[in-house]
């Protein structure tokens, strides 16, 4: 559906600062190399405090001796100790206070105490899908039965020797929503001026879906940084080009005219707090040979120099306005970007489509709904 272009003045929904996730989706939760086999670690997917209606989240991830991954929730059926504080042992995760076992489904497999002629007690864990790919390890939150009907994102890129991959994460102390609202948001290059950034957006296109919001942008670009990734061939020299961007919940993309493609994936870890793994694809115009040398150092001076400089920027506002936010949820404040308005409103129909995926489920707990700002938002307790 095409939706208008014109910046008009319009409250942004408060709600979507409070508003869970959708769990039926994949979401990265760290780079599957820094994992070697026998380690064990935990993670969180949209956890909130003990006492919260949603105590989702908690999964300890481990590699066994054969290299598979598993995940598996982070709580211990016997005394409730974190697994994640466990050892692997073969194929097996054993949890360090009484050695009691678990393999990869989740299922008790051996108590070191206990003769090999006992039954063993109905102990289980819950075990979650869990994938690698692109160097970044997936695991799917929701119900197991829909795991096989996506995928996490397709990276044509990868591994093209056209392009050259930058890999980004950071954490950011905000809500997922802010931090999916900076992604799509190009009128934010004012806040990059000093890093030769971009300038004069004008937002040409405008789409939206059950659960895509697609936007184009036309950029301007100039400086030593503009001529380095081939936007233009002299420093002084100002280019335009078209910014597609899209975010396809969860995930958020963006591309640069053939020049270069980011993959943003977001981890929504809590309430205030998001994780970010990014891949970035850039075309340098230097000869392959050459460029595959340097690939190392090239990936490690951009990183560190170009991409990291611009996100420490964003992080910096994205965490103001969380704080902001805290300090007074009921300030309303005015948006003009219809983007980000259309970047709500997905936020908000994604949750709400898993809070009524949850309420289908066989012994699935009530849900607390609430309208804030006229829009209704479900707090659901689907584990």
């Amino acid at each position: 559906m095409e939706l208008a272009t014109t910046l008009t003045s319009q409250t942004v929904q408060s709600a979507v600062r409070e508003v869970g996730i959708n769990l039926n989706y994949w979401y990265p939760v760290g780079w599957a190399n820094q994992l070697k086999s026998g380690k064990v670690i935990p993670v969180r997917i949209w956890h909130k405090s003990i006492d919260s209606t949603n105590r989702q989240g908690a999964i300890a991830v481990y590699r066994d001796a054969n290299g598979q991954l598993h995940a598996l929730e982070d709580t211990c059926p016997h005394k409730g100790v974190a697994l994640h504080k466990g050892i692997v042992q073969g194929e097996h995760l054993a949890c360090r206070y009484h050695g009691w076992t678990f393999d990869g489904t989740g299922k008790c497999a051996g108590i070191p105490y206990l003769s090999p002629e006992q039954k063993l007690p109905c102990a289980q864990v819950r075990s979650y899908p869990v994938q690698e790919k692109y160097n970044l390890i997936w695991i799917f939150p929701g119900d197991k039965a829909l795991a096989t009907t996506c995928q996490p994102p397709e990276m044509p890129e990868v591994g093209n020797p056209d392009w050259l991959m930058v890999p980004i994460s950071a954490r950011m102390q905000a809500h997922f929503s802010i931090c999916n609202e900076n992604s799509m948001d190009v009128f934010h290059g004012f806040l990059h001026q000093n890093l030769q950034g971009w300038f004069d957006p004008v937002l040409k296109s405008l789409r939206a879906t059950e659960d895509t919001v697609s936007a184009e942008y036309d950029v301007s670009y100039k400086g030593r940084m503009a001529k380095f990734i081939g936007l233009s061939d002299q420093a002084d020299q100002v280019t335009t080009r078209t910014v597609s961007v899209q975010y396809r919940y969860p995930h958020y993309y963006s591309s640069l005219e053939g020049v270069s493609q980011l993959y943003l994936m977001r981890l929504p870890v809590g309430a205030t707090e998001s994780r970010s793994f990014a891949l970035f694809f850039l075309k340098i115009r230097l000869p392959k040979w050459f460029r595959r040398l340097l690939t190392p150092i090239l990936q490690a001076l951009l990183q560190r120099f170009v991409f990291m400089k611009f996100l420490e920027q964003d992080i910096e506002m994205m965490e103001s306005e969380q704080q902001n936010y805290l300090a007074n949820p009921q300030r309303h404040y005015v948006e003009i970007n219809p983007a980000i308005i259309a970047v709500q409103r997905l936020i908000i129909r994604q949750y709400e489509k898993f809070v009524q995926q949850s309420s289908e489920q066989p012994n699935h707990q009530p849900a607390d709904s609430r309208a804030v700002d006229g829009v209704r938002v479900s707090e659901a307790m689907p584990y």
